[in-house]
């Protein structure tokens, strides 16, 4: 017999987006077993790039600002109710030669409080449904080697490590490996 969580990602795998006029509603049918059970997904507005840094320590409102206002990247916000709690940030890939087909996950996240439900799925697929717009045939992301919970969510949504792609990147004092993961979208 499967459990609740497995066929909660199951039905999430196939099922949860619905767009309508410009945002993308998540709904879980599970909202028996949850106390969440709406989100909406939408374009970041300015007024975001607060809410969104409150994500991201390693981004200023500045920085947030900035990308949300020349949309680069293009950004989304999750929203539980009127507050934020998920980002992405996708546009094409920043790596040197990859073709302009190449789209690329800038950086996704989701408050600690509301990891586990399906809200980064939401975001990915509204990221996807955006780059898919865009022409984009194909999506890439790197991530740290020991964030082996983003790395299983991504490998999941049908990411694969390119293990050739290996690098030491700096972040603040330290430097951490980065692996680059890539996944066809259609």
């Amino acid at each position: 017999m499967r459990s609740l969580s497995s066929l909660r990602r199951s039905f999430h795998a196939r099922n949860v987006l619905r767009r309508q006029s410009g945002f993308v509603l998540f709904f879980d049918p599970f909202s028996f077993m949850s106390s969440t059970t709406n989100y909406e997904v939408r374009s970041a507005t300015l007024r975001d790039a607060k809410s969104i840094a409150e994500i991201d320590a390693d981004a200023s409102p500045a920085h947030w600002r900035e990308a949300i206002e020349y949309s680069e990247p293009q950004v989304f916000v999750a929203l539980d109710g009127a507050q934020i709690v998920g980002f992405v940030g996708f546009d094409r890939s920043r790596d040197k030669g990859t073709p302009p087909t190449t789209g690329e996950i800038w950086k996704i996240k989701v408050s600690p409080s509301h990891q586990g439900k399906g809200i980064g799925l939401a975001l990915w697929d509204a990221a996807r449904e955006g780059l898919l717009e865009e022409g984009c045939s194909s999506v890439t992301l790197w991530l740290p080697l020991g964030s082996e919970r983003a790395l299983r969510f991504h490998e999941l949504a049908g990411f694969k490590r390119e293990m050739n792609s290996i690098k030491t990147v700096p972040r603040g004092d330290v430097r951490i490996e980065e692996i680059r993961l890539k996944r066809a979208l259609t």
